[in-house]
């Protein structure tokens, strides 16, 4: 699943006519970039949600044929809700199998083809990367020592949403928050390119960094 259903306020005013996973990166959407990752790795149904301007999102990527996968869509209420609602409201589209989710705002070539499998008592599995300067922080203490920053890429067992009512907005961290405290949620640490596309500052940081790396 990815999810492109956020509003993107930090991002106005270039969210104001484009849904944040529209913006370009080296002259290619965000949500494209995750989109030929996925198909690589192996990952060939995806589930997109949207809401803000997500007729333009459905608009350009249709069913996926392009990018070599199948796109179903989970259309959120004007506000969405919020990453865990979101979720929860898409589970009838995800089965009842552990699921990737990555978050639409992100730019990062972590390899998909490396996550583990879970572990029938776990309820989630994250990627953490160094903390970046606008969230130094973190949000997880990783192997009992430093805290670090949640990437937005992470798997999940339906199990982890199932005490959330569908349609309703709820945040992602409690539930994740008390999953770790029942030892039901394990980390791992990649140091590779990541970016959290936030602001307008970062997306030209991030597009200038992206561009002179392929050249």
């Amino acid at each position: 699943m990815i999810l492109a259903a956020g509003r993107g306020e930090r991002m106005r005013p270039l969210t104001d006519h484009t849904p944040k996973p529209l913006l370009p990166v080296a002259g290619k959407p965000l949500i494209v970039w995750h989109l030929e990752r996925l198909a690589r790795a192996g990952f060939h149904e995806i589930v997109i949600n949207y809401a803000h301007l997500g007729e333009q999102i459905v608009a350009l990527l249709d069913e996926g044929r392009a990018w070599g996968v199948s796109i179903r869509y989970s259309a959120e209420p004007t506000g969405a809700l919020e990453t865990a609602g979101g979720i929860r409201h898409a589970l009838p589209l995800l089965g009842d199998e552990p699921f990737l989710v990555i978050n639409g705002d992100i730019w990062c070539d972590f390899d998909l083809t490396k996550l583990p499998l879970l572990p029938p008592q776990d309820l989630a599995h994250l990627v953490l990367v160094p903390n970046p300067p606008h969230h130094p922080e973190g949000d997880f203490i990783f192997a009992d020592q430093e805290k670090l920053t949640f990437s937005g890429i992470g798997l999940y067992r339906p199990a982890l949403f199932a005490e959330l009512e569908c349609n309703q907005s709820a945040k992602l961290a409690p539930l994740l928050h008390r999953a770790m405290n029942e030892n039901r949620l394990s980390c791992e640490r990649f140091d590779g390119r990541w970016f959290d596309v936030g602001t307008p500052e970062r997306l030209m940081e991030i597009d200038s960094k992206v561009r002179n790396e392929s050249l």
